[in-house]
């Protein structure tokens, strides 16, 4: 069984979505801590003037010290109106935005109080839509201990994973014949982002996945596994 694992993001890229596809099982990280300035509450869409963040605002209070799964979006700003309105101004033209406008329209009118519901809840949304098929479950549903290598090592027992879809950043940390020592194949993705054709003039890499499905439509998947290992050549790797 292929296992891969994330923390909550939001508005993912086009890495996550093949790092997913080519699991079996996904387990969104929801127990880690909150990382500011990170891809926890924030991504980038494009504009007609270049790239643009879209950042949630979350309670302040505290939240250094908390998990992702603990932290709650700051509703006294009008941030899912805002976001919803920029998305309109910058892609209602694109060739798809009327395919897939009702799931995001949905996302923004729905009352979110915590960042890992809106996460967790637009993620599985846009597996379903990009047609990636794996069994998903939040790290709350077992009690994996240790940090880094170890924790990984320990969600991969639990599950029983046979192989191990690291993060490229992954090697910084990972020590691999503590895996191989178990039966364990760790395997770290190095993604080739594709190039695609987009609006607002020359072509920006590592945008939120809207930004591809808004071009592109149902041809997304295709050209996000494009020129990248594929879930196939993954398992006969380590057959």
């Amino acid at each position: 069984m292929i296992l891969t694992a994330h923390q909550p993001v939001y508005l993912p890229w086009l890495g996550l979505f093949h790092k997913i596809a080519l699991s079996d099982m996904f387990i969104s990280f929801n127990q880690v801590q909150y990382q500011p300035k990170d891809w926890n509450n924030r991504n980038m869409i494009k504009t007609p003037s270049g790239p643009l963040w879209l950042t949630v605002p979350v309670l302040r209070k505290g939240y250094l010290e908390c998990t992702i799964s603990d932290i709650h979006i700051n509703n006294r700003e009008p941030w899912a109106r805002k976001h919803w309105k920029t998305i309109q101004l910058c892609y209602s033209k694109a060739p798809y935005f009327k395919l897939y406008a009702d799931f995001f329209k949905d996302i923004y009118t729905r009352p979110w109080e915590r960042l890992v519901d809106l996460n967790e809840t637009m993620l599985i949304g846009l597996l379903e839509i990009l047609g990636i098929s794996v069994k998903i479950y939040t790290a709350d549903n077992w009690k994996f201990e240790g940090a880094k290598n170890d924790l990984v090592l320990d969600m991969c027992r639990k599950v029983g994973a046979k192989t191990y879809i690291f993060g490229s950043n992954g090697r910084d940390y990972a020590d691999v014949k503590s895996f191989t020592r178990i039966g364990i194949n760790p395997h770290f993705q190095d993604y080739i982002h594709p190039s695609y054709t987009q609006m607002h003039g020359e072509f920006i890499s590592h945008l939120s996945i809207i930004d591809l499905l808004f071009n592109c439509g149902p041809a997304s998947l295709e050209i996000l596994m494009s020129s990248n290992l594929s879930k196939r050549q993954l398992e006969v790797s380590y057959s």
